[in-house]
């Protein structure tokens, strides 16, 4: 049963009686439609209209862009939807989530090495404000897993770190300042990744906690967000065993579903043991995780009846629909679980208040509002972060601050890094601009000029060379990819640090916190977290002393290897 009027949608007489009203007045097709956010896949106000009048879909998703053109899109959407729609995206560092000129304030994990809760609420009101201001309502973020695992490719940067109570006091914040701007948060990934080192995007992957080690941790983190005021949910396709068992004893292990697709997780534990009275969304459900564990057109009315209100993405729109709708007809989903989702779906709505934005014209803020996009608080704060957050995690050789006269000559050789696909600046560059503003007389390392001097000569020549060697690695977690590792350069490691015993060196990771595994070796490593544009500037002022390193290590860097520490 729905409780309209508690946590998290609290609304109103009148709220509750619009939202009865829509669904009362809807065909089966139109409830069937809400029960889907689409993936923003086009910009053709004629395609649009086709999708809004053929499907009556409840969301939709873009990937960033230009904010004038997002704001457009989604302006059209809600003019063009006889019910507003929950419109989405993924505000995990800020606003850049959505807008290209939204501000790349920071991953997660560098808010959690400033170890200040302000910076956390700073995101969440940078993602909302801006968010907003493009005609976001919907932020799939904050990211509540637990980075248990430092060879999970997914979780990485994009968490608060291995610290459950830093992990909900940070999310806690983001959500606070995110739903204070009318942008409703998703906590994710439920029932919780970073345990093991597999990406959901490819396969379910596993929680493998037990019943008492899960509620002590990832249990914990989710009471919290739920009894905060979470107002939805998404369910990930990650299996937790234990509590599956745990609610249906008699289960085999190959009749194990994910989170996306598990009656036992979603209706036992999400809405039973914690209470969740929002709404959940399944995670992407063109995902390997969710798509590989039955056939298709079973799947999509699976997710629903085992308790998911909203299903996000498709694989091909008509059939995924076709799918539902027969779902329906044969009782997979039953009428009451889809009013039951549907009803869910629209106190979402109304706890935001779109209803009443509509009828009064004023769904879509004005058009002027997106000069909030990197404003000058905003810049301001990122700064601020990027001072607080930046991580010396090692200084075995006491060679920081850097004397730049000592040390003038210096070779970078950056790692992965390239432009972004909105076009901005490769952040390789700007730590070489900043290190030149700095003193330093820089050169760049390039296979082909340095590859004699790296395989045969003389290591002297090395030596007289450079002062200083600085790694700069920009090496991303990404969906898709099942490591996030150095590879060197052939043959045998070309520009792998064998010189760290001749030439000073410096390893910089402005991205994954976790290249230690990689150069145990290295005397002097600095984790910076984001790759935005802020970072490179402090670094090196950090670098030379003009300022103190104040990031504090938010998970293990060590990656539990003794030698790492040396």
């Amino acid at each position: 049963m729905i409780r309209f009027k508690e946590n998290p949608f609290y609304l109103s007489d009148l709220d509750i009686k619009w939202v009865n009203d829509t669904l009362n007045s809807m065909t089966v097709n139109e409830k069937v439609g809400q029960l889907f956010c689409l993936h923003g896949d086009s910009d053709d106000y004629t395609v649009l209209k086709g999708i809004l009048e053929d499907y009556k879909p409840g969301g939709m998703m873009y990937r960033p862009s230009a904010s004038e053109k997002i704001y457009g899109i989604h302006q059209f959407l809600q003019d063009n939807s006889s019910v507003p729609m929950l419109l989405a995206a993924n505000l995990e560092s800020g606003g850049d989530g959505i807008g290209n000129e939204g501000t790349f304030y920071g991953r997660h994990i560098q808010v959690a090495a400033s170890n200040n809760v302000e910076n956390a609420y700073r995101l969440g009101a940078i993602a909302g404000r801006e968010g907003s201001a493009v005609g976001c309502n919907w932020s799939f973020a904050p990211v509540i897993d637990i980075d248990m695992n430092f060879s999970n490719p997914i979780t990485n940067v994009r968490t608060f770190g291995s610290d459950k109570n830093r992990v909900l006091a940070m999310a806690k914040e983001y959500m606070k300042g995110c739903q204070e701007h009318d942008v409703a948060v998703s906590i994710k990934h439920f029932p919780g990744d970073g345990v093991d080192d597999r990406d959901q995007h490819l396969l379910a992957s596993v929680n493998t906690l037990s019943i008492e080690e899960w509620n002590d941790t990832f249990g914990m983190v989710y009471k919290g967000m739920i009894d905060a005021g979470a107002k939805t949910v998404m369910a990930g396709h990650i299996m937790l065993p234990s509590y599956t068992k745990h609610f249906s004893p008699e289960i085999k292990d190959d009749e194990i579903m994910p989170g996306s697709l598990s009656p036992e997780l979603l209706q036992g534990l999400l809405r039973g043991k914690l209470n969740f009275n929002g709404m959940i969304v399944t995670d992407a459900t063109s995902m390997v995780g969710f798509t590989a564990q039955g056939k298709r057109k079973e799947l999509i009315p699976q997710s629903i009846a085992a308790g998911c209100d909203m299903i996000l993405f498709t694989r091909n729109l008509a059939e995924d629909y076709e799918a539902a709708m027969e779902g329906v007809a044969t009782g997979i989903i039953t009428n009451e679980r889809l009013d039951e989702a549907v009803a869910r779906i629209l106190a979402t709505k109304a706890s935001l208040q779109l209803h009443r934005k509509k009828e009064e014209g004023k769904i879509m803020p004005p058009i002027e509002n997106l000069s909030v996009l990197r404003c000058k608080e905003h810049m301001d704060w990122a700064n601020e972060l990027s001072d607080q957050s930046i991580t010396l995690v090692k200084n075995n050789e006491n060679l920081i601050p850097l004397d730049v006269e000592k040390h003038k000559k210096a070779l970078v050789i950056v790692l992965g890094d390239a432009v972004s696909a909105s076009g901005k600046p490769a952040t390789g560059g700007l730590f070489i601009s900043e290190l030149e503003k700095a003193g330093f007389d820089v050169e760049r390392f390039e296979v082909e000029t340095h590859k004699e001097l790296f395989m045969n000569a003389p290591t002297s020549e090395l030596q007289e060379k450079y002062d200083i060697i600085f790694y700069f690695a920009n090496i991303k977690t990404a969906s898709n990819q099942t490591t996030v590792r150095i590879n060197w350069q052939p043959p045998m490691g070309l520009d792998a640090p064998w010189f760290v015993n001749e030439v000073p060196t410096i390893f910089v990771s402005i991205a994954n916190p976790y290249h230690l595994q990689d150069v145990p070796m290295i005397k002097t490593y600095i984790n910076a977290y984001t790759a935005n544009e802020f970072n490179p500037k402090h670094i090196v002022e950090k670098i030379i002393g003009k300022s103190e390193f104040k990031g504090i290590n938010p998970n293990d860097p060590f990656c539990g290897y003794w030698d790492t520490t040396l």
